[in-house]
């Protein structure tokens, strides 16, 4: 198997990540495990579902991705187990796993009940349910015994482009933890004299680097996620500008 790839919005402040890698590792010890991030905002579905999009393709396959952004943890919310491009998903039935770039084509829910877990706390699935499941997963337990096929609940598309008067609209997906602004425009549709434009005001033409905006100004660059960013030299864009998600951005020239 690949490694077992961890993305939660628990942080780093509190023990619960470590736990997870403790239950891992009693039951598969040899398993890899990697930390995608723990720092998505709190309850940020659509980060959380943003960061697998860009990130997935660049683990190998075989690999099982645990997603534990979970606000709805212990209630009515199925978790689901799917399959994309040769990696495994777990992860709450809650939106996570719709901006995959290649929609699974299998899901599974997973019925606790089968595995014969001894505690499954109503607020600590991620020690008591995700982990133990990954770890048997990655040992070579059959997807098919984790419970019934079934299809998600949460299928929300990644928010589609827009054209008008000759502009390409989009809009804000992700802000990163340097400020950064990242769009739902894929940086490729950009033609060299293309334009951007936010909040009616011209970013300029897309730049290569961060150190080609500048100083004091926001640029537009093609972002190493493939999709149009805005940001500022050695400055957090998002705060300045108080940028909201959603908001939108328009391209000129495209």
């Amino acid at each position: 198997m690949g490694p077992i790839v961890l993305l939660t919005d628990f942080g780093s402040k509190d023990p619960y990540v470590g736990v997870m890698k403790g239950v891992i590792a009693g039951i598969a010890p040899r398993a890899p495990v990697i930390d995608l991030s723990h720092g998505i905002p709190r309850h940020d579905i659509r980060a959380a579902a943003f960061s697998l999009r860009t990130s997935a393709s660049f683990f190998p396959p075989r690999s099982i991705f645990v997603v534990v952004v979970d606000p709805g943890v212990g209630g009515a919310r199925r978790i689901l187990w799917a399959r994309s491009d040769g990696r495994q998903y777990l992860a709450p039935d809650n939106g996570a796993l719709a901006w995959l770039e290649k929609t699974p084509r299998e899901f599974r829910e997973v019925d606790v009940s089968r595995w014969g877990l001894s505690r499954v706390s109503a607020t600590f699935h991620g020690r008591d349910v995700f982990a133990p499941v990954a770890a048997r997963l990655w040992l070579g337990a059959a997807p098919s015994r984790l419970g019934p096929a079934v299809g998600p609940a949460w299928t929300e598309p990644f928010p589609p482009l827009r054209r008008s008067r000759g502009r390409l609209i989009g809009e804000v997906v992700y802000v990163d933890g340097f400020g950064n602004v990242v769009t739902n425009i894929e940086a490729a549709a950009v033609g060299d004299d293309a334009r951007v434009l936010f909040r009616g005001k011209d970013a300029g033409r897309l730049l290569r680097a961060y150190c080609e905006a500048p100083e004091d100004r926001p640029g537009a660059l093609a972002a190493s996620s493939g999709y149009v960013e805005l940001a500022m030299r050695e400055a957090n864009f998002a705060e300045e500008h108080r940028v909201r998600i959603g908001e939108t951005v328009e391209v000129l020239g495209c």
